[in-house]
């Protein structure tokens, strides 16, 4: 039997510190069955950024290629959000907390109920379809953990990228949020000092597609018991709107590692403000001769800080950007001036060229240093990998000498599941990266790439304890009789925290990935392969941090009440049934928009990415019969010809027409239209009604009554931005596009969604991203987030009203005539007939990307980019 080869996961390079967007060529990829019977496979291209590096454009890839470049896919997803938030230009500090506490004073209405509080299980035995990545061994999963602490009394701290920082008092499970009251829920860095405080550096550093800012450092004197608050805020306010990558604890200082240089702080005194240590371009810092360059957000990366422990006055930097600058490298401090480390560090690179993301971990005893580096020249020439190496430093010195224990020739050898041409350990070693020591045995280490990896001699040998997953193993199995044939449980694939702790005194290692938290003994099992035997989920449904990008609902037509799905950040397309204890994932891979048909919920379209769509008519239950009779599959691809060039955005428009739930259209270069509903079975199906033209892609799409709306961007990012909406019917005819005023009556910024008054296909709602020119520097920035004409989009007037300057992302009419708008830090909604935004519930400062109504009309939902799925009655908003 053959191994089917599953969606490798898709993430991307720009946080919105990088709001420089790059550039990029679109990738390829296959719609439809083809040859391969193993499901939709998006393959990437060279960004740009390799592309500069090696002189020449890149080649176009196989679409079904299975061993295609994935993560040379490392720019485009990313661009995608940062671009809706930073164009036309970049966005001053203080944008997202000045939001915040306009959005706190507005009077709130209604309250949510959570609907995804309850485990999500990858491995689900209902839905081994095609396109799921069920069998794979990650069990229950949720949302990116971007760092975990723990301590020796059973606490495990973790924190999310996007749903904040949580706690269990028992070794792991159990969890309770402890950071809804901050202005921001992205976590970059968790620490616990010597006296038990717990330290959060706010802002994700991960650099990937949908990273947050943050707001500055806090601190949590009593952990066990406590929850964090503004008041626990380090300092003034010289961190807020940055990514905080690493805190480190050395000669009564505690040291940040920034996307805007170095800073420290005295852990003795919590006030008074950060000292900024080192910036190798300060030229480009808030306030800099060039702060508003495009590129000012990647000159002055910090990746992490080695504290020697014999001499906490020796400090070394890890200092630069994961894709290349001249400042890249480590430094170290002379007197009272840093200077570039150029010699003496033995294996470890000292040139530019060699030092990107850096990890550092040392031994408790104080006799070694161990690191991490990816390198931005292998990053940009070696499709395989872009990782340098793992190193010691057997002096205990973080000066060094340096002896390189690892490659990633030699990690794919130790059971790694990465062994393919094109998707080797280290090809996203800037995304993935952790490292820690066993503290009772300075040779015994982990570290996290892609996958967990072990050694207990000091680097000598290594084993993958946590296979990215367990396809193409022997052991590996479909059968739904079992969750992953005859291997054993790994981890989700994607590491980036990890802490040792003890449990009823026994030691574990925790680590956080992209699909959540796990563990296992610190000097845990291995069967022959060197995979661990003992890996437990620690995503047992308290913890809900799961990133929506869309949400769809139907009525159950088997176990009554109504079906919830939705498509999400690496953890593919969650479905909740009507009578559900645990959700099950039936799409792998990226879940990006999601229709699905309101009288029958098992009836779905799930978008991948760059407009891939697959469609389902039983809710893809199936048993996996498909690996030996591809007819047994219920799942088709029915991608429109933009995905096969690449002409789409990595989350791409996909709407069904307000009056006709068969009528659907999808934005890609061109506006693509069906009407055959979820009965489509290939791509060829889509019909062609409007190109925007070359370098035009759409970013919102509507229809009511054979109206549609359509909005695009090109190019998108901050050189050069343009944007732009057209209105024509699905038939094809009466296409034109609307003359924007040049004096910002609608900004010059994102169009992120449209909203038809389901009476009257010619009263439509427009939301903007981004935020006004107050705090966006560049061209036609404007003001105002929600605009409303009357005559079909021929004109239209500024309705914010006492809206806050807040990043909007969709909007919808309900019913009855009221307005709700999803915004990057919750809801806000106004009542008909009314001119006034009230605040839906409570919900921390968490991004809500997409909104629908229940088949009645009379509930909304909103999914979340970081704390899953609420509902409130609508009838319960005043």
């Amino acid at each position: 039997m053959s191994v089917p080869t599953r969606r490798r996961r898709w993430f991307t390079v720009c946080a919105l510190t990088a709001s420089a967007a790059l550039a990029v060529i679109p990738p390829s990829a296959a719609s439809g069955r083809g040859a391969n019977p193993f499901g939709v496979r998006v393959l990437g291209q060279l960004a740009h950024e390799r592309e500069q590096s090696v002189g020449a454009a890149a080649p176009h890839l196989a679409a079904d290629d299975d061993d295609g470049n994935e993560a040379d896919e490392i720019a485009e997803g990313a661009d995608q959000y940062a671009e809706a938030r930073t164009s036309p230009g970049v966005v001053a500090p203080g944008a997202y907390g000045a939001a915040w506490r306009d959005l706190s004073r507005l009077r709130s209405t209604g309250d949510w109920h959570h609907l995804t509080g309850l485990p999500y299980d990858s491995d689900d035995r209902r839905y081994r379809d095609i396109d799921s990545n069920s069998s794979g061994g990650s069990g229950d999963v949720t949302g990116r953990m971007a760092a975990v602490a723990a301590d020796d009394d059973g606490y495990v701290y973790a924190g999310s990228a996007g749903g904040g920082v949580w706690r269990s008092r028992g070794g792991g499970g159990h969890w309770r949020p402890i950071s809804d009251r901050l202005p921001a829920q992205s976590t970059g860095a968790l620490a616990l000092d010597g006296s038990g405080r717990l330290w959060l550096g706010t802002g994700e550093a991960t650099t990937n597609a949908d990273a947050y800012l943050g707001s500055g450092v806090y601190v949590l004197t009593h952990p066990h018991h406590g929850t964090f608050s503004s008041r626990g805020r380090v300092g003034g306010d010289e961190l807020d709107s940055t990514t905080i990558h690493e805190l480190r604890f050395g000669g009564g200082k505690v040291w940040a590692a920034t996307s805007k240089g170095v800073w420290s702080h005295s852990t003795r005194r919590l006030s008074g403000a950060w000292k900024l240590e080192f910036a190798p371009n300060p030229e480009f810092l808030p306030g800099g001769s060039r702060a508003d360059d495009p590129d000012a957000p990647y000159k002055n990366i910090a990746n992490d800080i080695a504290v020697d422990p014999k001499d906490p006055a020796k400090v070394v930097l890890a200092i630069g950007w994961r894709s290349g600058d001249d400042y890249n490298g480590f430094y170290t401090r002379s007197g009272h001036t840093w200077t570039r480390i150029t010699s003496g560090l033995g294996d470890l690179p000292a040139d530019a060229d060699g030092v990107g993301a850096v990890t550092f971990a040392r031994s408790a005893d104080g006799s070694r240093y161990y690191a991490i580096d990816q390198s931005p020249e292998q990053l940009n020439t070696n499709p395989d990998s872009g990782l340098e190496g793992i190193f010691v430093s057997k002096s205990g010195s973080p000066t060094g000498p340096w002896t390189k224990i690892a490659d990633y020739k030699g990690l794919a050898a130790s059971g790694s599941a990465l062994t393919s041409p094109g998707y080797m350990p280290g090809v996203q070693a800037w995304y993935n990266q952790f490292l820690t020591v066993d503290p009772s045995d300075p040779r015994h280490v982990y570290a996290g790439l892609e996958e967990v990896y072990e050694t207990k001699d000091g680097g000598a040998t290594w084993s993958t304890v946590g296979p990215y997953w367990n396809f193409g193993f022997s052991c590996w199995s479909i059968d739904p009789a079992r969750q992953t044939g005859d291997c054993h449980q790994t981890t989700h694939s994607d590491q980036h925290g990890v802490a040792i702790g003890r449990h009823h005194g026994k030691s574990y290692v925790y680590v956080g990935n992209d699909g959540g938290v796990y563990k296992r003994p610190v000097d845990g099992s291995q069967d022959a392969s060197g995979h661990a035997t003992d890996w437990t989920s620690l995503n047992d449904g308290t913890i809900d941090t799961l990133q929506y990008y869309s949400v769809g609902i139907g009525k159950d037509p088997d176990h009554g009440g109504l079906s919830v799905t939705g498509g999400l950040q690496d953890n593919g397309q969650s479905v909740l049934r009507g009578d559900d204890k645990v959700m099950g994932s039936n799409f792998g891979g990226d879940g990006g928009d999601t229709l699905t048909d309101p009288g029958n919920g098992c009836n779905i379209a799930e978008e991948y990415v760059y407009l891939a769509v697959q469609v389902t008519q039983n809710c893809a239950v199936n048993d996996g019969g498909w690996v030996s009779d591809p007819a047994k599959a219920t799942s088709y691809g029915v991608a429109p010809a933009d995905n096969a060039t690449g002409e789409a955005r990595f989350i791409a428009p996909l709407a069904a027409d307000l009056k006709n739930p068969a009528a659907w259209v999808a934005g890609g270069r061109h506006v693509w239209v069906q009407n055959h509903g979820y009965a489509i079975r290939s791509g060829s199906e889509w019909t062609s009604v409007h190109d925007f033209g070359e370098g035009r892609y759409a970013t919102a799409v509507a229809a009511s009554g054979g109206r549609i709306y359509a909005a695009w961007c090109g190019p998108c990012n901050n050189q050069g931005f343009a944007r732009g909406i057209a209105v024509g019917n699905a038939d094809g005819t009466g296409w034109h596009d609307i003359t924007l005023p040049v004096d910002g009556t609608v900004p010059n910024r994102y169009l992120s969604g449209f909203a038809v008054d389901p009476k009257n296909a010619d009263h439509v709602f427009l939301a903007v991203n981004g935020f006004s020119r107050h705090w966006t520097e560049g061209p036609g920035a404007g003001v105002g987030h929600v605009f409303e004409s009357t005559n079909g989009g021929t004109t239209w007037k500024d309705i914010s009203a006492d809206l806050p300057d807040v990043p909007t992302d969709s909007a919808l009419v309900t019913a009855d005539g009221g307005l709700a708008v999803a915004t990057d830090l919750g809801v806000v909604y106004r009542a008909p007939g009314r001119t006034t935004w009230q605040r839906v519930g409570d919900l921390p400062a968490v991004a809500v990307l997409q909104l629908k109504t229940s088949p009645d009309g009379g509930t909304l939902y909103a999914a979340t980019h970081g704390r899953g799925i609420y509902s409130v009655k609508l009838q319960h908003l005043r």
